[in-house]
């Protein structure tokens, strides 16, 4: 039986099934290969690596993008993935991408990313996996800039895989004048927050996190914050070993 060359490209988001972001990654990927999408059927922000496992997940196929495959998912980015892998692709995905994410997933927030989730779920299962994401969190944000890039990155790594436990966070600047590509590590950064305290009608005491993002490495010029802020696209190869291997040997020494 002659072996199927065609891609297959696994497609989820953190923004939902219906966000505009996904939507142009699915035109762009179908350029590419075969598309399947699994995504949340409602926005997964800032869910993390959260999986479901005290309720049921649900599936449900959706027609939004015409006779491509795709299904809205009851759970986090995480789930969707793990449920594509398992239950919709008829066969292993070349690649896995996610996005396009409404807002930034550089420096600390790849942490936090729902977008990044997904893609680093499909890493450990030794999936090719790319996280995109636009720094700009408006429902209307302009994706054109960014889909040559988007081609050029995905068709790349397809014929130059990553190494397994390697992925890679991809940031777009929000600009129509994209300089080109920076490689780039992840900026030292963190979220200085606040909780601001507050009444509900009845009385009730309720909190409502602020703050603000401090860049700790304004200067460098080798960061993806850096690289975004100066209309670079950033890309940052991503491990998902959170091992602090510099510190084994001294840790020995300690203990």
């Amino acid at each position: 039986m002659e072996k199927n060359t065609t891609p297959l490209i696994l497609i989820s988001n953190d923004d939902g099934i219906t966000a505009p972001g996904l939507r142009v990654l699915v035109e762009e990927m179908s350029k590419i290969g075969e598309v399947i999408v699994v995504a949340p059927d409602k926005p997964q922000s800032a869910m993390g690596h959260a999986i479901t496992v005290t309720a049921p997940l649900r599936l449900k196929q959706n027609f939004i993008f015409g006779s491509i495959l795709a299904y809205e998912c009851s759970g986090t980015p995480a789930d969707c993935v793990k449920l594509a892998l398992d239950k919709v692709c008829p066969r292993r995905p070349d690649i896995m991408v996610s996005g396009i994410n409404h807002g930034p997933n550089y420096s600390i927030n790849v942490i936090y990313s729902g977008t990044m989730s997904a893609a680093v779920e499909a890493a450990v299962d030794g999936v090719q996996a790319i996280g995109f994401s636009l720094c700009d969190y408006s429902a209307e944000a302009n994706f054109e800039a960014t889909r040559p890039f988007i081609k050029q990155i995905t068709e790349t790594i397809l014929a130059n895989p990553l190494p397994y436990g390697t992925l890679l966070n991809v940031n777009f600047p929000k600009t129509e004048s994209i300089k080109g590509i920076r490689i780039c590590r992840q900026a030292s950064a963190r979220y200085a927050e606040n909780f601001d305290e507050r009444k509900d009608p009845s009385g009730n005491t309720y909190y409502w996190m602020t703050g603000k993002f401090i860049n700790m490495e304004e200067d460098d010029n080798d960061t993806d914050l850096w690289a975004v802020n100066n209309n670079y696209v950033s890309v940052v190869p991503t491990k998902f070993d959170l091992t602090s291997n510099s510190f084994i040997q001294h840790l020995k020494h300690l203990l």
